[in-house]
């Protein structure tokens, strides 16, 4: 989009360019001239016809049809001339070589008032000759001449205010033929008038003159004002669109030129006051492999794809009438009307999900896309768009590249989130939230060590989940605060251990991906050990392999960990995507079997193998392994044939509050 600029403010007069204004005043002093010489040219052919007549009278018909003849030649040159086409300074040339170019078109517009003086000097010199006609104005007739000639001269003068060379040209001929001829002739009488004819071309020449100028000041005033308005108006006109562009800004992702958050909720909250009859569908969608795309091409390829995206949902569903808008990153949303569309929401998203790969032509990277649906009518957009992340956050756990439409389960799920989001603080307040404890034990039934986990008996859904208490967490800005709650009670556990007689037990902590990546836990973990007198060998931080392959964000804090002797644990090893790949790092000292693999453990020869490889890597590399999920005595007797050096599970002991677990034996 072109970057935004407001428009500078009207130039005062003065600052007006002057070049153009004096090409303005030119332009008006020749439409002035041509209307003057138009108007002139029939009272000029009058005049000559009645001189013709004179002659005729006074038996001069040849001379003066000869000088009716050149007078007529004259005044239809004149005639052509104003119909020239003309160029104004300000104007670029045209071509010369065009075969439509003509010689006058090339020509400006002083160029043209000069042609038209040069016209009037020669039909000056015409009405000059009209002394041939009149014996030097010493004829019967001389009165009649001198009228006429006197008479032209004044309306030449009187119609030609706007450019005083015309007139000037064409009266000064004349006149000094006329004051000539008296003074030759002799006597008193005529020299006389020779003087006055003297004075009236003075007089005549002043006033051409003095009527150019005021026709100019005019002009200039008249064309000023014109430039200012025009210049008012462009700047109105630029004020109006620099609005327009803000406004669209304000409402529409720059990226994909479609509504923005904002945007779309403005325009969804219209529709849905205006349709409370009709049924309305929103569809939330997030690009499946979007990352990926921008990890191997680059974010420059990501935005692209992200157009074509955008781009493609607005023609695939303009036939709906739909509102379509980015929500952010790479998800968008999508209103439509269901009652008059021809698609059902589940072909809808059925088409979504299967055509969304031909959106973009990039090659390389393969292009899913999950929904969630939220179908109804009389619902407000705060809560449509609710409805459907809720429906899209469960089709991305079912494994994406598919939709989900909300439903009674899903909405019994949403009241327990914002439910556990609103009262999580007071959970922490009122240490509600608190850690259990499952111990991990060697081969032979030793304790090893234990691990902490969540537990929240919220007072009106019961027991909640780890994950929905960390996702809860996240989503309300308190992830570090909860953190910082796990670790002060785990350092407190290590003490009670200590007092117990347990001293070189260590306790590992679970630490989500997402709290890697946005929280400083290096400097959280190590502060909050020196504050309670913790031993960091005491502690284990269990991540996992994404985390662990995620160089960028957590080598640091990794390193700074394991340096100062907290030791980082794998979990659910063996179900990602590189698993090898993640044990390369120097920090791990252990690795957690995935349950998914000890489940069924003595009757899969295939999980048996997989687990026999990953001990056999493990005492290579000098790491531990820890086999989770034991729930049943055939299970816990096979690890102990493939030799696990550690175990963990139901059925050696359940999670439990720590005082519970130290009175156990």
């Amino acid at each position: 989009m072109s970057s935004l600029s407001v428009p500078a403010p009207a130039a005062p007069a003065e600052h007006l360019d002057a070049a153009e204004l004096r090409s303005m005043v030119q332009h008006d002093q020749m439409v002035s001239v041509r209307q003057s010489v138009r108007a002139a040219i029939p009272i000029n052919a009058v005049l000559t016809l009645a001189a013709l007549l004179m002659a005729y009278s006074g038996d001069k018909l040849a001379l003066g049809l000869l000088w009716a003849l050149l007078s007529a030649l004259v005044n239809v040159s004149r005639a052509v001339v104003c119909r020239l086409p003309y160029r104004l300074p300000h104007e670029p040339a045209p071509d010369a070589a065009a075969p439509s170019a003509r010689w006058w078109r090339t020509r400006g517009v002083h160029w043209h008032l000069r042609l038209t003086s040069l016209l009037g000097l020669c039909s000056g010199l015409v009405w000059a000759l009209v002394a041939l006609l009149c014996d030097a104005y010493t004829s019967p007739q001389t009165l009649f001449y001198l009228t006429v000639v006197c008479g032209i001269t004044a309306g030449s003068v009187t119609y030609g205010i706007a450019y005083a060379r015309v007139p000037i040209m064409f009266i000064t001929p004349a006149l000094l033929s006329v004051a000539g001829c008296l003074l030759v002739a002799g006597g008193f009488d005529r020299q006389m008038l020779a003087v006055m004819v003297f004075v009236y071309l003075a007089a005549l020449i002043r006033s051409a003159m003095q009527s150019e100028a005021a026709f100019k000041r005019g002009s200039l005033l008249k064309n000023e004002a014109t430039v200012l308005a025009d210049r008012l108006r462009q700047a109105h006109e630029a004020s109006h669109a620099a609005t327009r562009e803000l406004e669209f800004r304000a409402n529409h992702d720059p990226l994909t030129r479609l509504f923005n958050r904002d945007g779309f909720a403005e325009v969804a909250r219209r529709r849905l006051e205006a349709a409370q009859e009709h049924e309305q569908c929103l569809l939330m969608l997030d690009l499946d492999g979007f990352k990926a795309i921008n990890d191997m091409f680059g974010h420059g390829v990501g935005d692209r794809v992200l157009q074509d995206v955008g781009a493609w949902l607005g023609r695939e569903l303009a036939p709906l009438g739909a509102v379509v808008g980015r929500w952010g990153g790479d998800e968008f949303v999508v209103l439509y009307d269901t009652s008059p569309a021809a698609l059902s929401p589940e072909d809808v998203a059925r088409l979504l999900t299967q055509r969304v790969a031909q959106a973009s032509a990039l090659e390389g990277g393969q292009l899913g896309v999950s929904v969630g649906l939220c179908v109804g009518r009389g619902l407000c957009v705060t809560d449509m768009l609710a409805f459907a992340d809720e429906a899209l956050y469960s089709a991305k756990r079912s494994g994406g590249d598919g939709f989900r439409f909300f439903d009674h389960g899903l909405q019994q799920a949403l009241v327990v989130r914002r439910d556990v989001e609103r009262d999580l603080g007071l959970g922490l307040d009122t240490g509600g939230i608190v850690l259990w404890y499952q111990p991990i034990f060697t081969a032979g039934g030793q304790l090893h060590s234990f691990e902490a986990l969540l537990r929240w008996l919220h007072p009106r859904h019961g027991w909640v989940s780890p994950e929905q208490v960390v996702h809860a967490a996240a989503a309300t800005g308190r992830a570090r605060r909860l953190l910082a709650h796990v670790l002060t009670q785990v350092c407190e556990a290590a003490r009670r251990l200590d007092a117990a007689g347990l001293a070189h037990l260590p306790l590992a902590v679970n630490v989500s991906p997402r709290e890697m990546a946005h929280l400083e836990v290096d400097e959280l973990v190590l502060e909050t050990l020196r504050a309670h007198a913790v031993s960091p060998h005491r502690l284990q931080i269990e991540i996992t392999e994404e985390v662990a392959l995620n160089a960028e964000n957590t080598h640091g804090k990794l390193a700074r960990l394991a340096a100062a002797g907290v030791a980082i644990s794998i979990d659910d090893f063996g179900v990602g995507y590189s698993s090898l790949a993640s044990l390369r790092g120097e920090h791990v000292r252990q690795v957690k079997i995935d349950r998914s693999f000890i489940s069924g453990l003595d009757g899969s020869r295939d999980n048996q193998l997989l687990v026999r490889t990953i001990l056999q890597m493990a005492r290579s590399l000098g790491i531990d392994a820890v086999a989770e999920g034991v729930e049943r005595a055939e299970e816990l007797m096979t690890l102990r044939t493939l030799e696990c050096p550690l175990v963990q599970g139901y059925h050696l002991r359940r999670p439990a509050p720590l005082e519970e677990i130290i009175q156990q034996p």
